[in-house]
């Protein structure tokens, strides 16, 4: 039996490959500095909630999802060869705040060794 079951495989080859084009054929300024930090789909391997990071501001997170929402249908067009899936899942793009939080963790953590208040949080 194998380790991994079919959707954890595939979430894996749809995160290289999503990665892969944004490296090289992605032109929309919105999501040049995003990164694909994760990849979950269903169990019936017809969603795939795509998970990205992006440094700054809210305006600059809501640009890059918009990005990639409007170029849906391109990442689609393109992955799907790589594939190999009788049906392409959709796609659906959400902001990862793990980072954010565990930047915020991070600084509480600091600021209880140190024995001074933090004024970010």
């Amino acid at each position: 039996m194998k380790p991994y079951s079919r959707a954890e495989r595939i979430s894996g080859k749809i995160q290289q490959a999503i990665t892969d084009l944004l490296n090289k054929k992605m032109q929309d300024p919105r999501i040049e500095m995003a990164t694909i930090s994760g990849v979950k789909l269903s169990s019936d391997l017809r969603v795939a909630n795509v998970y990205i990071t992006v440094f700054g501001d809210k305006k600059r997170i809501n640009d890059a999802l918009d990005g990639f929402k409007n170029s849906k249908g391109f990442i689609k067009k393109r992955i799907a060869p790589k594939l190999g899936l009788k049906y392409m899942p959709d796609l659906r793009f959400y902001y990862d705040d793990s980072f954010d939080k565990a930047a915020q963790m991070d600084e509480l953590i600091k600021s209880a060794l140190t024995g001074t208040p933090d004024e970010h949080l």
